[in-house]
């Protein structure tokens, strides 16, 4: 962990943005009244001519971005969570997906993070809605670093992207001179052999503290950083499966159609092996502090940590 630094992923996003506007005449972004929320503010700061604010209209925004794409640009596509993956669904399927065109889509203020906004803003169904999109690339980093290292691989990639973005801050794991990310690879961040929790997003740093505490308690524990919903590093999955004999997948999503679903079907195929899933349970949010809402609803150290000493024991 980088000095006990805590940045917002959504920062990562705008900083990427615009760097790469500066040595990238076709990309062009666009946002929904969210500059500022986003951090596509700092593309805009610098080259205005190329960002454009489509408004409260975020249907409207996806479509736009489609003909930009069709006319040979690089676009991204900026909202919240629950309007970029929600609200725009038909759009982002119909216009980018279906025609795979080179649209970014940069999801900010996904997952019960978003604390007070309540449940109409806190998007738990983002990954499950963008996963089933055929061709669709779905990510959630894990630091700032990381989503910088992520929007930029997400410009070379060729199709259409979602990336999730949080509002928090949170803790920087990576050395921004040395890392490199690639699209469809996990990472191992601590290395264990009774159980390996996999994670994405915020829950990669709570993962990482419950493999302190595991190892407190005897235990060894693997921490994945799977900061690739979609495609799946199949690789790195199975290993896991192979050497712990036992998985558990956090996010701060859904149970239903999120990580662990993916990684259930790929060990349901190719490795059956016993899972437990961390995760919001069917349920959606409500209006409460962010760090509050995380332990509510499971998605913290303790509770992971407490999931897997149950885990191993049983």
């Amino acid at each position: 962990m980088a000095d006990g630094k805590k940045i917002a992923t959504r920062q990562g996003y705008g900083e990427a943005l615009r760097e790469l506007g500066s040595l990238h005449e076709d990309i062009i972004v666009f946002d929904a009244d969210l500059a500022g929320s986003t951090q596509t503010g700092m593309f805009r700061s610098q080259f205005p001519d190329r960002h454009f604010n489509c408004g409260i209209a975020e249907g409207n925004m996806m479509a736009a971005a489609a003909g930009a794409a069709a006319m040979g640009m690089v676009a991204f596509a900026s909202s919240f969570a629950m309007f970029a993956a929600g609200r725009a669904y038909e759009q982002v399927r119909n216009s980018i997906g279906y025609t795979r065109l080179n649209v970014k889509i940069g999801a900010s203020h996904g997952g019960i993070s978003v604390g007070e906004d309540g449940a109409s803003h806190q998007c738990l169904e983002d990954f499950a809605l963008m996963r089933s999109i055929p061709g669709m690339v779905v990510m959630s980093p894990a630091d700032a670093v990381e989503a910088k290292a992520m929007v930029k691989a997400a410009y070379e990639h060729e199709g259409p992207v979602y990336m999730r973005f949080g509002r928090s801050p949170v803790p920087v794991f990576h050395d921004e001179n040395s890392f490199t990310f690639t699209i469809g690879k996990g990472e191992v961040m601590r290395d264990g052999t009774d159980v390996a929790v996999i994670a994405n997003g915020l829950l990669v740093a709570e993962a990482v503290e419950a493999g302190k505490l595991l190892a407190e308690r005897g235990i060894s524990a693997r921490i994945i950083n799977m900061a690739t919903i979609k495609p799946l590093d199949e690789e790195i999955v199975l290993k896991a499966a192979r050497e712990c004999g036992r998985i558990i997948t956090c996010e701060e999503h859904s149970v239903v159609g999120g990580l662990g679903e993916a990684v259930c079907a790929l060990l349901s195929e190719k490795r059956p092996t016993p899972v437990r899933r961390i995760g919001t349970n069917d349920v959606f949010g409500h209006s409460g502090p962010a760090a509050g809402l995380l332990k509510e609803f499971g998605l913290c150290a303790d509770n992971i940590a407490k999931v897997a000493e149950e885990f191993v024991k049983a």
